[in-house]
């Protein structure tokens, strides 16, 4: 928050003293974990890799895995926080009132005549500022393709065939090619609407451990297949057409959508786009706590008959503040036996929203940083120390892979690579691939590792070395600076990747994001296309090394 705050008497903000202010009922980290340093190292045993500088770009939010959904729609599910105005924005307007709130929105009156005159007046406006945005994209992937000299670094665009190719490439032949990836890259963008993905009822994948469910058969597009593998995830609830957009870059996979209430006794709704087999997947064991009582026995005593809850909802990145407890616990102290079921009402919303749970008669509180890491499935004390405070414990945590469910997808590499396996991390975040991989018995030979975050990037590195890793851990701290040639170099150093991992940011898909839920063209999201860069470039390298 901008703005000298001095002077200013207010009972809504509160700091507190441990880094963190609290406004309302939200938490939000103090400034000094927004803006992470530069560079690499290398940890562990073997030859240490040559490095490089590494130039940062200053990022509002982390490049981590995975922020949260938003409240719930039942006891299971997230609701879109966003739902309010998205029902405004569906409704039909005249083309005089569309014009305007188009123009309002910041798009010029060139831009939004065009979209209506193309969609036709009963369009949406989300559909309108979909085709706005893709003729956006459009225009500058003309514009970089049709300025791009021989020499410069593979972008987007210009990822795997292009940098392969573009060394040896005659001008003669450039139009020819720039013209023909150019209609690619349009037709990925392009959303069709008869083919938008839809999510799944029950939201069990291709199958989890303790669901029946039939055998599943697929086949892969031909482009596809590795080598390497391939793992990207994201949050399951995005606007209308990310997931479709992101099956198409990704070679055209179908996603795989799992809520991991089915591997916990929390909600997760991700969806997952891999090339990994389905057949003959295992879970971890021992099974981790199914029920909110399983995962908190001592919340058994005080739980009252009237909250039903099984589950908890999608652990997010800030908790229910003090006041808020308060304000429940004076709710309820009027009432001997049961309360009204508008108090009811009122306190159950909180506790969904925010994973309250009851520690004492009338007593209501978040969930410890400690009790989040056990429900996602990290080891204890994983975030914990080292200078983290608790502000960003949470924060790291909520943007966490859930351990149970990527192990579950992880799982069938185990025989494939008894040996050993080299990873390339992209958003790793606090590890959570890494940790999956270590928790099936899969050896870590060699593992590059991307992310922004300095305190994420400390996270991993402590757990390299209190689990006597043998491999190298290799650590860089920005995605955008990975280019062609630096690939090239920490590939031939260990002998190419066996499998690319990551869940860019999700900071404009979620619910909970009022203001840029602005799809893949949002500042942070958009750094999907810096993982499908990178992906297409390692599939490129691999190929041209055998």
């Amino acid at each position: 928050m901008d703005g000298d705050a001095s002077g200013v008497e207010d009972d809504n903000f509160e700091w507190n003293t441990e880094d963190e202010l609290e406004i309302n009922d939200f938490s939000l980290p103090s400034h000094s974990s927004l803006t992470p340093p530069n560079g690499e190292a290398v940890v562990g045993s073997g030859e240490a890799l040559e490095s490089s500088p590494q130039r940062q770009h200053h990022i509002d939010s982390d490049h981590c895995s995975l922020e949260c959904e938003g409240n719930f729609l039942d006891d299971f599910s997230d609701i879109d926080s966003c739902s309010n105005n998205e029902k405004i924005m569906n409704t039909e307007f005249d083309e005089e009132d569309k014009l305007s709130s188009l123009v309002n929105m910041g798009y010029t009156v060139d831009e939004a005549s065009l979209a209506i005159d193309r969609c036709g007046l009963d369009s949406s406006l989300v559909e309108l500022t979909d085709f706005i945005c893709a003729a956006q994209m459009a225009k500058v992937a003309d514009a970089h393709l049709s300025e791009l000299p021989l020499e410069v670094k593979p972008k987007l665009k210009h990822s795997c065939n292009e940098y392969a190719k573009h060394k040896k490439r005659k001008l003669s032949d450039y139009e020819m090619w720039t013209k023909k990836k150019q209609n690619e890259f349009e037709k990925r963008l392009l959303p069709d609407d008869d083919e938008t993905i839809r999510l799944p009822h029950p939201m069990i994948g291709f199958g989890v451990p303790t669901e029946p469910c039939p055998t599943i058969h697929r086949t892969l597009p031909e482009a596809a297949i590795g080598p390497p593998f391939f793992y990207y995830e994201n949050v399951a609830l995005a606007p209308k057409g990310v997931w479709t957009t992101i099956s198409r870059f990704l070679y055209d996979v179908e996603p795989e959508f799992v809520d991991s209430k089915y591997f916990c006794a929390a909600a997760r709704k991700r969806g997952y786009v891999h090339n990994l087999p389905i057949q003959d997947r295992f879970p971890l064991l021992p099974f981790p706590p199914q029920t909110i009582h399983e995962a908190l026995p001592l919340t058994r005593k005080w739980w009252p008959s009237w909250d039903r809850r099984t589950k908890l909802n999608c652990l997010q990145t800030v908790i229910g503040s003090a006041k808020l407890t308060q304000r429940i616990r004076k709710a309820l102290e009027d009432y001997d036996g049961e309360p009204p079921l508008s108090v009811q009402k009122y306190v159950l919303d909180e506790c969904r929203q925010w994973n309250l749970v009851w520690v004492g008669r009338n007593k209501v509180a978040p969930l410890e940083a400690d009790e989040v890491e056990m429900l996602l499935g990290f080891p204890r004390n994983h975030t914990r120390g080292g200078g983290i405070s608790r502000t960003d414990r949470y924060k790291s945590l909520g943007n966490s892979f859930q351990i149970d469910t990527v192990a579950y997808h992880l799982s069938v590499l185990k025989d494939m690579f008894p040996g050993g396996i080299n990873l390339l991390s992209l958003f790793s975040g606090i590890g959570g691939a890494e940790v999956a991989l270590h928790r099936l018995g899969i050896p870590l030979k060699n593992v590059v590792s991307v992310e922004i975050s300095e305190v994420n990037r400390n996270i991993l590195r402590c757990w390299w070395e209190e689990t006597n890793q043998r491999g190298n851990l290799i650590d860089l701290a920005d995605v955008q600076q990975l280019n062609g040639d630096r690939l090239e170099q920490l590939m031939s150093s260990i002998g190419g990747f066996d499998l690319v991992v990551g869940g860019s940011p999700c900071n404009n898909l979620t619910g909970s994001n009022r203001l840029h839920r602005d799809g893949l063209e949002g500042k942070e999201s958009a750094l999907f296309f810096d993982y499908f860069r990178i992906l297409d470039l390692v599939k490129c390298i691999m190929t041209k090394a055998q």
